[in-house]
């Protein structure tokens, strides 16, 4: 990948040329100073990993083992939290893209950033101001023994209306380059409203998905429970009938409270999972949460859409603020050189002024001045030049982060895929464990009411038993955070989505050029 925008060499030589030579040139060529910007041009890539990577992941015969089949030509939707098939999980987005705190604070922001444009626009106007001023005076005789006329008078009252017209033509672009800078700067803030949206719907869907879990891992914990108080009320038996020794119920009786041990954490963390729903859509944490998170409610979508390598940098609003920055940095450059060069303003002024407020424009009352004004900085023992310069270096420093920003988007998506491909073969071996150690622990338990095993062997097929139920249920949550993470790094399809964002308002803007 390169940056197809540079700072020119020409543009580094004329500044240390005299200031006659850059006029004549700029004067020529009739456009503003400075670089003018060229988006840079995508990686030419043709897959976001190593070509080891399989096109399906592996898939398992349970629900949420399902086969994922990565998609190259298809775009992802704008509302890709609908590919889980959950209600509730649709009604919590929509209730949270409606009430979130920072969703709205963004949109603020852009609509401050628009405004700010705006009013840069004004400068390519001329300034028009009215005025009225009505004084009282007294003078002394000995100074003004009259005023205006034949009859002397020290005190008099003097009405002045006034109006004044002020006007920097932009000869060598400087407000041109401003203008573009702050638009640069309007189109970044455009982009980092999508990002917060996108944040926002990825964290309440990973948030849900971890509740889901949760409940599970909870389920889980409680079945264990059971099976071991079952057992446990067994080995009672079994020792008031001389059949095992005390030794045995005790060690039963501790495998039970390190089991009850483990549900209280996981209930501390679905309580906090719901509380983060719940403040993510705009609530407090003691409203009481309307919707609800089961695995079996999360259904794994089988096609992704991944789009094309190509594509991701237009996709990626992180990637596309960095770029709008570096488009910024790239307008500071000209501002930076226009400063340099001379300033071009036009005055005008024009009015009345009488001790008569009737007379005010009338006989030789009305007065009015013109003047043209051009001002060359001489010596100013470098400021402006070291302002270039440092503009300059803020653009090289814009285009570094752009280039890191487009780097880290490609390998947020390759570690999705591989995590993809990882976490399906790792729930497809989480079940295949699960169900052994169900067995195992079936025919123990059954080899128990026999007599015929130890109370060693019942408590190892209890926790096998129970950590192989632990993993797989946070093996099938882990696929579903997966998918997650791979719509967030694709870029979340805001794309797609009519009247996406605030749309850049249709006014013309003089100065933006992208390419």
């Amino acid at each position: 990948m390169t940056l197809s925008t540079r700072v020119p060499g020409w543009v580094r030589r004329l500044t240390g040329a005299a200031p006659a030579v850059v006029v004549g040139v700029a004067l020529l060529s009739g456009c503003a100073v400075g670089p003018d910007f060229r988006r840079p041009a995508p990686p030419d890539l043709v897959s976001y990993t190593r070509p080891s990577l399989a096109p399906t992941t592996a898939s398992s015969e349970i629900q949420g083992g399902e086969a994922q089949r990565f998609v190259p030509e298809q775009q992802l939707s704008p509302h890709w939290w609908t590919l889980f098939e959950s209600p509730s999980l649709n009604a919590l987005i929509e209730k949270a893209l409606r009430a979130s705190p920072t969703l709205i604070a963004a949109e603020a922001s852009l609509r401050q950033a628009w405004e700010l444009v705006y009013a840069q626009q004004g400068a390519f106007f001329p300034t028009v101001q009215a005025g009225f001023t009505a004084a009282g005076q007294r003078t002394s005789a000995t100074l003004s023994p009259e005023l205006g006329g034949t009859n002397p008078a020290s005190t008099f009252a003097l009405y002045t209306t006034q109006g004044t017209l002020a006007f920097t033509p932009d000869i060598f672009g400087g407000n041109r380059r401003q203008l573009e800078a702050l638009v640069g700067l309007a189109e970044a803030q455009r982009f980092q409203l999508e990002a917060t949206h996108l944040t926002l719907t990825s964290s309440l869907a990973a948030a849900a998905i971890q509740e889901a879990s949760l409940r599970a891992q909870i389920a889980a914990t409680e079945e264990i429970i059971a099976i071991s108080t079952r057992s446990l009320a067994l080995f009672r038996r079994q020792f008031e009938l001389g059949a095992v020794a005390r030794l045995d119920v005790a060690a039963q009786e501790a495998a039970l409270a390190q089991v009850q041990q483990a549900l209280p954490p996981l209930q501390k963390q679905l309580e906090q999972a719901r509380n983060l729903l719940a403040v993510l859509a705009g609530r407090f944490p003691s409203d009481t949460p309307e919707e609800r998170f089961e695995l079996a409610g999360l259904r794994l979508p089988e096609e992704l859409p991944v789009g094309l390598p190509s594509t991701l940098v237009e996709h990626r609003p992180d990637v596309r603020v960095a770029e709008a920055q570096l488009h910024a940095a790239s307008a500071q450059i000209g501002v930076a050189l226009a400063n340099r060069l001379p300033q071009f303003t036009i005055t005008a002024a024009g009015g009345g002024q009488s001790t008569s407020f009737a007379q005010m424009f009338a006989n030789g009352n009305p007065f009015w001045s013109a003047a043209g004004n051009v001002l060359q900085t001489l010596f100013d023992a470098g400021t402006l030049r070291h302002r270039q310069r440092a503009a300059e270096a803020a653009f090289e420093q814009a285009a570094a982060q752009y280039r890191g920003t487009v780097l880290s988007a490609f390998q947020n998506v390759a570690d999705a895929l591989h995590a993809l491909q990882a976490d399906a073969e790792t729930f497809k071996a989480a079940v295949s464990a699960e169900q052994a150690a169900k067995v195992s622990l079936d025919l123990t338990l059954a080899a128990q009411q026999l007599g015929a095993v130890s109370y060693l062997a019942v408590l190892t097929a209890q926790q096998t038993y129970r950590q192989a139920l632990l993993t797989r249920t946070q093996a099938q949550a882990a696929r579903l955070s997966d998918t997650v993470a791979l719509f967030q790094t694709l870029g979340g399809g805001w794309w797609s989505r009519p009247g996406h964002a605030v749309a850049t308002p249709p006014e013309a803007l003089p100065v933006v050029s992208k390419e």
